[in-house]
């Protein structure tokens, strides 16, 4: 299951989580954005209960992704105990992905 992260939920949804949690800073008229999607789904599927993985809209929730610096999109963002432990730009293949969960679930 994907969530949907806002400015209004990030703290308790994000910050407090007790699992780690991968979030995809993605725009609607983002290409590369729409393209990642499907991936960033089956992650979510096939993480469930590990890691929770969301995506945030920076046009809605843009002081977020200031706050976080997200220059360019899609970027995604591992944040583990409220803090940024991984994080990458663009599109990357799913196994670069999976390796950075892989990573922070280590």
């Amino acid at each position: 299951m994907e969530y949907k992260f806002t400015d209004q939920n990030f703290e308790a949804e994000v910050l407090q989580s007790e699992l780690p949690v991968l979030v995809d800073f993605y725009a609607d008229w983002c290409g590369p954005c729409k393209m990642m999607a499907p991936l960033v789904e089956e992650l979510a599927e096939k993480y469930e209960g590990k890691i929770r993985i969301g995506k945030l809209n920076i046009d809605e929730n843009m002081d977020t992704a200031q706050k976080y610096r997200v220059m360019s999109i899609p970027t995604f963002i591992v944040f583990k105990n409220g803090e940024k432990v991984e994080s990458t730009m663009g599109a990357v293949p799913k196994s670069g992905l999976e390796a950075m969960i892989e990573r922070v679930l280590a």
